[in-house]
């Protein structure tokens, strides 16, 4: 009777990984700052302009950036096969973030919609794991849990008790974006991380272009009436938190993995709150802070929770 084979052992991690993962860890570090700006700098370009014109109209911006890029680059284009991804991230970070975080901001300071933030990157993980990327371990699932009832109970506190029509927009705004970054994180591995931001705003350009046609979001008095500030926050969404910190947040994510990159995203919060205290003059108060802290720890749990990867296409 032959023997039993031995058992195989997980490998343990090559130098190459470790160094992919370190790189992605900076890369991802690098888009966080991008982004970390973005909601103050939103409630900047709120104060003088429509939340559709902000949306749309910063989608059109980086899609024309985009279109250029490629152009140069002489990229090819996606296969039939990357098609339904792309629409994805199009439809959860070209346009449904955007979108949920402007109309949540009209009355949500951006301290609290910054710890609000603070759970996208375990919502992030899950979606990843949900769809087969990667597979998480137990401890892994708890501390998402723990995070996501500490991002509720926050929520609850500062609406008196039940959740508030901003904190909803909010969460949505999180679940869409968590989607955005599962599905592009798991492209940019094949179709390289620039590439896939640069075709999910041009998928995203004629919707965006007929809505703000259709719906009303350009106002030629509204425009002319806007000041410098709330052009100068349309421009960084547009330049940096629509096109530029993707080039770094996507091969972050392509290098380290979805879950493990993702995780500093807990950084996330304190840069927001400590923005909008700077751009926006808001109280960077202990309550916030305490919160957000909360939040880091059950994420700093999860980045040491065991997470496996599926392999690239």
């Amino acid at each position: 009777m032959p023997a039993a084979a031995p058992a195989v052992l997980p490998a343990s991690p090559t130098p190459t990984r470790t160094r992919d993962e370190t790189r992605g860890m900076l890369l991802g570090l690098a888009g966080v700052a991008v982004f970390s700006l973005t909601l103050p700098f939103t409630r900047m370009a709120l104060a003088g302009l429509d939340p559709l014109f902000v949306t749309l109209g910063r989608a059109l911006g980086a899609a024309l950036l985009a279109a250029c890029w490629l152009r140069i680059q002489r990229a090819p284009r996606p296969a039939r096969a990357d098609l339904p991804a792309l629409a994805i991230v199009a439809g959860g970070c070209v346009i449904g973030f955007p979108l949920l975080t402007s109309l949540a901001l009209r009355t949500l300071p951006a301290a609290h919609g910054a710890v609000l933030c603070g759970v996208l990157p375990l919502a992030t993980a899950l979606y990843a794991a949900l769809r087969g990327f990667e597979r998480p371990s137990a401890g892994f699932w708890l501390a998402a849990l723990l995070g996501a009832g500490l991002v509720a109970g926050f929520a609850l506190f500062q609406g008196g008790g039940g959740l508030q029509r901003a904190d909803l927009l909010m969460f949505g705004a999180v679940a869409v974006a968590a989607a955005g970054y599962a599905e592009g994180g798991r492209l940019a591995r094949s179709l390289g991380g620039p590439q896939v931001i640069c075709w999910a705003l041009v998928l995203a350009a004629m919707p965006a272009a007929a809505a703000l046609l259709l719906l009303g979001g350009v106002q030629p008095a509204q425009l002319a009436r806007a000041g410098l500030r709330a052009w100068l926050g349309f421009g960084y969404v547009t330049v940096f938190s629509m096109f530029v910190g993707f080039f770094f947040w996507y091969r972050g994510l392509a290098l380290g993995g979805v879950a493990r990159v993702g995780q500093v995203q807990l950084l996330q919060p304190f840069l927001s709150m400590a923005g909008a205290a700077l751009l926006l003059g808001e109280p960077l108060t202990l309550l916030n802070c305490g919160f957000a802290l909360a939040v880091v720890a059950t994420v700093a749990l999860g980045r040491r929770a065991r997470v496996e990867r599926a392999p690239p296409r």
